[in-house]
């Protein structure tokens, strides 16, 4: 963790060192730039799986994240939250990437690490559950997350779904890659 020069407060996002590695990764696969209907609906089987209002396929790049699958149900605020892309300093999704591995925040207000963040204060976020979205390379490229506005009991139950659906996403993931080198050779053959 590093400190705010100014303030002297925690910076909330952890250092990703992997970050550039992921960018290029992210850039071969074709992920992390533009919205994906098939991702959307993947996030909208997760938020029903998990029983929450929003639900994510989200890839963190150098800069910023990226939601390439998004739900959210329709008590979504007028405040345009959830939104397709947020700094990398808001949410909990960068923090699952740079820890590689899953995170639960039944209610985020009980951590001070946490509840500070912008999305609590911003877009009323009181509970989170994410799972990272790791490839065959070892390369963290994001997460399959959910959120609450209200605190709720993830459970173990919640965390195992999370983490089954994060291993769902990957093989997706590897069967659009696999799909996409086939074709390849098939054009050059």
């Amino acid at each position: 963790m590093t400190y705010y020069e100014s303030t002297g407060h925690l910076l909330l996002t952890p250092v990703d060192r992997e970050a550039p590695a992921r960018a290029v990764r992210l850039r071969e696969l074709g992920l992390g730039e533009r919205t994906d209907p098939e991702l959307d609906a993947f996030a909208r089987r997760a938020a029903d799986v998990l029983g929450a209002p929003y639900a994510g396929v989200n890839f963190v790049g150098e800069e910023r994240q990226f939601f390439a699958g998004l739900h959210h149900g329709a008590e979504a605020p007028a405040s345009g939250y959830p939104a397709r892309v947020l700094a990398r300093d808001h949410g909990y999704c960068p923090h699952v990437v740079v820890r590689r591995r899953a995170l639960v925040l039944e209610d985020v207000r009980d951590f001070a690490r946490f509840a500070g963040n912008a999305v609590v204060d911003e877009s009323g976020v009181r509970s989170y559950v994410g799972a990272p979205v790791t490839d065959r390379r070892g390369i963290v490229l994001g997460t399959v997350c959910a959120v609450d506005v209200a605190p709720r009991r993830w459970g173990t139950e919640g965390l195992a779904t999370v983490k089954a659906l994060a291993a769902e996403l990957v093989a997706l993931v590897h069967e659009r890659e696999d799909r996409a080198q086939t074709a390849g050779e098939d054009r050059r053959g």
